[in-house]
């Protein structure tokens, strides 16, 4: 039997090194002393094994800025971060609010075959808030979309949101909400307090997020329904969060790394490449939503990786695009801001990185256990390596990390998607022949 043998890995860093044999997509034999046959083999010795990343919150460009990133460059990225599963947001050009842009990005996806790209439909018809997208037409297409998203924009409109969710529980698929009240952001691009202030630069409340992660934690309660909150990033969203679960309701969020690691003191340069929607906010902050994903508050890690062209991010800061790539990145920051300090092990790195987010939106094939049977979506790590960022050595077509010649612990060195090497030391592997 022809597939790959995986030898000496870790399962979930721990236990005694193990063989373990993948063939037909699937994992096939896990033990010691595998005998390889005529299976690829790949010293993984010292090396860590975990399910494939699973990212709830990605932008390709695709359709439209194919300037700043495509999905194939991005599922390059994705894969070399150790992701076998993204969601592409829904603010493309043309806006993916139709059957016709989803099913588009499903395809093409499937086409790069990288990873396994899953379309983002718009709640709102162009993302404007006034009336609700066809939801169901795109669950129900090719796609089989499950989140859809504003992204980019808050569903103001309390009624409006009341009336997505209530629909989205009709075809069992998920709302994930942009938290932040529009009235009270209006010119703000950086965190409201000290460091902006001093900075001349104007200041963008916690309350404008934490007021809608109340309100949709109520609207989802009444509703019956399920609600997701994108990229949390205050302390007071953290307390909303436990309030809310205390009461049954079903409410998940995610982080960022980004915003596990940085916060505004970053802003002292000017630079634009620190420019993130919802802002970097301080310090506290950032503690406070590392000890909530180490709970459980926080259910799970996504990168909101968001190319820019080098025109929107190298201007004046209150002109510059927000957002910063972050797939590459991703497993090294959790690294260092989770793993290192103890707040959590490499078995809860696989939870928030690739268990819990594929629990969120039911995927079957994705974020499963490391066992016999199971579909072969694999990442290896090297714990003992370390690295320098360069934005030129990302497969990004964007350049805009804020961590650059920054230096981080660990590295992917393979991902496994269905068992066929999509990534490996460095460099994506395209598929050969037909899909």
């Amino acid at each position: 039997m022809s597939g790959l043998l995986i030898k000496g890995a870790l399962i979930y860093g721990a236990g005694e090194p193990v063989d373990v044999l993948v063939a037909d997509g699937v994992i096939r034999e896990i033990g010691a002393g595998l005998d390889a046959g005529d299976a690829e083999v790949i010293d993984a010795s010292g090396q860590i094994l975990l399910p494939g990343f699973v990212d709830l919150h990605t932008h390709l460009r695709e359709p439209g800025r194919e300037d700043t990133e495509t999905i194939e460059s991005g599922s390059a990225a994705a894969a070399l971060g150790g992701y076998t599963a993204v969601f592409a947001m829904a603010n493309t050009s043309p806006v993916a609010d139709s059957v016709v842009v989803t099913d588009h990005v499903w395809r093409r996806g499937q086409e790069v075959g990288l990873v396994d790209v899953y379309p983002v439909g718009a709640v709102t018809v162009g993302l404007e808030g006034k009336q609700l997208a066809e939801m169901g037409t795109m669950a129900t297409g090719a796609a089989g979309v499950r989140m859809f998203s504003d992204d980019g924009h808050c569903v103001y409109d309390p009624l409006l949101m009341r009336r997505a969710l209530e629909y989205a529980n009709t075809f069992g698929v998920l709302i994930a909400q942009h938290a932040e009240e529009p009235r009270l952001t209006v010119g703000a691009v950086a965190h409201e307090g000290p460091t902006a202030a001093r900075l001349g630069l104007a200041g963008w409340p916690r309350a404008a997020e934490e007021s809608i992660v109340a309100r949709d934690a109520l609207l989802a309660r009444d509703a019956g329904a399920r609600v997701h909150i994108c990229h949390a990033s205050t302390a007071g969203t953290v307390e909303l969060l436990k309030w809310a679960k205390a009461q049954g309701i079903s409410i998940t969020a995610e982080v960022t790394p980004h915003h596990l690691l940085l916060d505004d003191s970053r802003l002292e340069t000017y630079d634009a490449v620190n420019k993130v929607n919802p802002p970097l906010r301080e310090a506290s902050d950032a503690a406070a939503l590392r000890q909530a994903l180490a709970e459980g508050v926080i259910d799970c890690v996504a990168t909101d990786h968001a190319p820019h062209a080098e025109q929107d991010k190298c201007c004046e800061f209150a002109a510059a695009r927000p957002g910063m790539l972050g797939l590459e990145t991703a497993l090294s920051i959790i690294v260092q801001t989770m793993v290192e300090p103890g707040l959590l092990d490499w078995r809860g790195v696989a939870k928030v990185m690739s268990e819990r987010p594929a629990e969120i939106v039911g995927l079957d094939e994705h974020g499963r256990p490391i066992e016999v049977g199971e579909p072969a979506n694999l990442t290896l790590v090297d714990p003992r390596a370390s690295w320098t960022v360069r934005a030129k050595e990302l497969a990004s077509i964007s350049n805009n990390t804020p961590f650059e010649d920054m230096t981080f612990p660990a590295r992917v060195t393979t991902t496994l998607l269905r068992g066929r090497v999509t990534a490996r030391e460095g460099k994506a592997v395209k598929r050969t022949g037909g899909p």
